[in-house]
Order: C-alpha cells, then structure tokens, then sequence
C-alpha cells in the first residue's frame, strides 16, 4: 500500500488541528456513536447491522487512500467513503471541516466531513461511524457525551485467522496493522470513557449495544471482564511485534 506523500504536511496541520465553529456547533447538536477498534475485529459487520434497525445514520467519512476490493467487490466513492486526493484533504483541514481527522497506520488520512454531520442531524438519528483512537481523542475533547465502544475480538488466534482471511496482506502491512493495534489497546485501556463490547456473536453485540444506545444500560461485570481480554489481545500484540519485527518498507 502506498504512503502519504505529504505525510509531513499533514502531521504539521493535525498537529494543531481546530474544526471550525460551525462544525462544532453541529456536533454539539448530534446523538454520536463512534467504534474503535483493530483491524479485522468485524466491526464494519456490526454498523452495517445497527443501520439496518432505523436507529441510526451511518457518517460516511472522507480518506486519501484508494478504493479497495471487499468481498469481490470494488468500494465506490460517496457509499463506503469519499475518496480526496491529499491535496483535497489538505484544504477541508485548513477550512476546519472535519473532525476526528488523524493519519491511519502512517499511511492514509481520514475524518469526518461537516456535511455528514449536518445530514445526521437533519435525519434526527443518532450518527454513527468508526474512527481511528488518535480521532477518537480528539472527539472527546469536543464532545465528551459521545459513545465511545471499543470491539474486541473473542481471541488473538481467531483475530489473526479473520486478518488471514482477507487475503492480499504483505508482512509489511500486517506489521502496521498490528502497531496500529497495539496503540489502539493501550490508548483505549487507559481511557475511563470506552464501553468495551466482545465480538461474540453477531446477534447478541448488535442487541448488547443498541441497548446501551436506547437505554443507558451495560453490565459493568461483563465489561471488566472484556477489558481483561482486550489486556491479553495487547499482551499478544506486543508478542507478536516481538517475535515478527521487521524492516518496514
């Protein structure tokens, strides 16, 4: 996969990043829902399910990588994501259009534009979308009623056979993806504001967390255990790094 050629020029503008008043005037308005969770977990299964009950209004975001193939088929712009060129990109940050804007396994930017925020509203449905830990941060700072669910798959074994299973993925990439994986779970065990939700059965996440949503509800045993075994999931991670560090090229 490619990186950001303008890698630099993204980090200098992230770095100070303010949305503009307008878009935090809309997300101050907003029901929000935001998933964060490593690659491969079956977090986008999940969204597509919580969409399909009417509850909620799936935010398309904005992304400098291009389109992939899922499942045979080739993402298309404005359904999975509106796909910018960097310099695309670079002018809706220096507007202070997006929020949760944050460079993605040091390869890709993304964030959420403002027009999706303000369609979310329009709808009067609860928005909902994933995002990277480092967006997520960010949105807290804005907006510290938002839901913030962390996924976790049931183990490292089964994490690994689903990432194995997409196919396509070179070493490099895996490794990436797995750095990625280790700051998410630090950062999100660290966090007090995280509702850690087990990927068990397709079913029963959707009800566990679409209950959460319309109730408030969550059983903080169950969550304490979950949390133990997102712990494991980073303890492997960082086995993993260690036993399969390489060069990254």
């Amino acid at each position: 996969m490619s990186s950001l050629i303008q890698a630099e020029e993204f980090r200098k503008v992230l770095e100070h990043y303010r949305p503009s008043d307008d878009v935090r005037k809309t997300l101050g308005g907003l029901r929000l829902l935001l998933f964060v969770a490593p690659t491969g977990t079956g977090r986008d299964t999940i969204i597509g399910e919580l969409v399909k009950t009417g509850h909620y209004f799936p935010l398309i975001t904005d992304t400098t990588r291009e389109p992939r193939i899922n499942n045979g088929v080739l993402e298309q712009h404005g359904r999975e994501y509106w796909f910018l060129s960097e310099d695309e990109m670079l002018t809706e940050l220096n507007k202070g259009d997006l929020v949760g804007a944050a460079v993605i396994h040091n390869q890709q930017v993304s964030g959420i534009p403002r027009d999706q925020l303000v369609a979310a509203e329009s709808a009067g449905k609860i928005a909902l979308t994933d995002i990277e830990i480092v967006g997520a941060q960010e949105i807290h700072k804005l907006k510290p009623d938002t839901t913030f669910i962390f996924m976790v798959p049931l183990s490292f074994d089964i994490w690994m056979e689903r990432l194995h299973l997409r196919g396509g993925m070179s070493l490099d990439e895996l490794q990436r993806r797995m750095e990625s994986a280790e700051r998410e779970l630090s950062t999100a065990l660290r966090a007090d504001y995280f509702r850690f939700i087990l990927n068990d059965t397709r079913e029963g996440t959707i009800a566990e967390i679409d209950r959460l949503i319309m109730t408030g509800q969550y059983d903080p045993f169950k969550e304490r255990s979950v949390r133990a075994i997102a712990q494991e999931l980073l303890n492997d991670v960082v086995r993993y790094l260690g036993t399969h560090a390489h060069p990254v090229g």
